[in-house]
């Protein structure tokens, strides 16, 4: 059940950041959950480092940085995406 877990998280986190990010974003659903759960682990690991990981409550500077990685990486997921793919309307990236 972990892994399904793992994929709501990624999920969420993966359609806030493309919400966040100005602009329309050409991933793929798929992608967007990767991408999203990448940036999870990523904002678990730089809690980590800066040793809010685990604080009483609940972690809300955690979240933020989960947040902020899955934004980063849907931006440079999309942006390789297009790059590699080509942009749909006719421009290529």
């Amino acid at each position: 059940m972990n892994w399904l877990w793992a994929i709501v998280v990624g999920l969420v986190l993966g359609l806030i950041a493309k919400a966040i990010i100005p602009g329309k974003q050409q991933i793929p659903l798929w992608l967007t959950i990767l991408l999203g759960l990448a940036g999870a682990l990523l904002g678990n690991w730089l809690a980590s480092v800066l040793g809010v990981r685990h604080t009483s409550g609940i972690d809300w500077i955690r979240h933020l940085l989960q947040l902020l990685g899955a934004v980063i990486l849907v931006a440079i997921g999309d942006r390789l995406w297009v790059g590699v793919r080509g942009d749909r309307r006719g421009r290529v990236g």
